[in-house]
């Protein structure tokens, strides 16, 4: 009896290993991913336009968001989209090290294994070898990069009998983040934006940066910043850490009219005021507003590979890159906010 328990549980064991195994290759295929480029008239160029689905099983076996700090996410590279329709979350990405789409597949292919359809723009010279201080600071044309995403979406063949065009929010984080409060609504003070960095009280890592640059932001002209960016097919907005929240137009956000939900990551009172949303929450009408107190604003970058904080070091990155509020994992940390946002994107659109 014993011998035949002990060789049940030797079966069993190599039949949980096979399915964790078979489940594991059935979540990085049902996941596809698709590149298309979205014609924008005030950038003079197309963007690069990242898209994750709910997938068939096909296309090309792929890593996005790979770097030598942080480790990518599968996906399979134009796989067959599933039957349906879903719905649309447009996600901006933040600048810097997390300055292109493909820096957020964490997040975006998690989405996609739910049944969204995730499509991000590159906001360009916000990251990666044509980063510049300049056009990062052109807060005013990431608006306008997702109402072009928007459109190059529903011209799209391989996506627009899939989309619910219902269903349509916007997902932000770090300066991704206030992308979504002017695309619901929210404008801009030009001279509050030209202020920014009159001093490092704000922001001192990216003002360093734009002095370095030689960017005088009261040289530029700001006045677009201050016009209308709202676009009306969205219907649900969520901002992670939206940043900086110090230039906007404080009686605008009671203009809002779209649902809005904020997370900031880490404790109250620790949080970089560049970055609280916790006042902007209570000035929009239909805003709920929520904390992950032991995460970092870092905690939305990717998994740090290990040897990621000695190579941020050893290149002169200033930001704790890899670390996060306390003692639970990144993956944790992702995992707990892919479901908060996961769970408010159902909120929003009832499924």
């Amino acid at each position: 009896m014993k011998l035949w328990m002990k060789a049940c549980t030797i079966l069993w064991g190599v039949a949980l290993s096979t399915l964790i195994v078979q489940q594991a290759a059935d979540a990085s295929e049902n996941v596809g991913v698709h590149q298309l480029a979205a014609p924008s008239k005030e950038r003079g160029v197309d963007l690069d336009v990242t898209v994750w689905y709910p997938a068939q099983p096909g296309g090309q076996s792929v890593t996005l968001g790979e770097s030598v700090f942080f480790a990518g996410t599968p996906a399979m590279r134009d796989a067959p989209i599933s039957d349906g329709k879903f719905p649309l979350v447009l996600l901006s990405h933040g600048a810097g090290l997390a300055g292109n789409a493909e820096a957020l597949s964490w997040i975006a292919a998690a989405l996609a294994k739910q049944g969204f359809i995730v499509a991000a723009p590159t906001h360009p010279g916000n990251g990666g070898k044509n980063r510049s201080a300049r056009e990062t600071m052109k807060l005013w044309l990431r608006p306008v990069d997702i109402t072009e995403t928007l459109n190059a979406m529903g011209n799209a063949p391989f996506f627009k009998k899939q989309l619910d065009y219902d269903a349509v929010g916007v997902l932000g984080l770090s300066m991704g983040g206030s992308t979504t409060l002017l695309i619901a609504g929210a404008r801009m003070e030009p001279k509050q934006l030209a202020d920014y960095c009159d001093t490092d009280a704000l922001n001192a890592s990216l003002c360093e940066w734009i002095r370095q640059s030689g960017v005088d932001l009261h040289a530029m002209d700001l006045r677009p910043a201050g016009h209308n960016y709202q676009d009306k097919r969205i219907r649900f907005a969520m901002a992670v850490d939206p940043a900086p929240v110090d230039v906007f137009e404080l009686k605008s956000f009671s203009k809002i009219s779209v649902p809005v939900e904020f997370i900031n990551l880490g404790q109250p009172g620790k949080i970089p005021l560049t970055a609280d949303a916790s006042k902007i929450a209570k000035a929009i009408p239909r805003a709920t507003y929520s904390t992950i107190e032991d995460a970092s604003h870092f905690s939305m970058f990717g998994e740090c590979k290990p040897g990621a904080s000695q190579i941020a070091q050893s290149e002169n990155i200033g930001d704790p890159i890899c670390m996060d509020g306390g003692g639970r994992s990144r993956r944790e940390i992702h995992e707990q906010l892919t479901k908060a946002v996961l769970a408010a994107f159902r909120r929003a659109f009832s499924q």
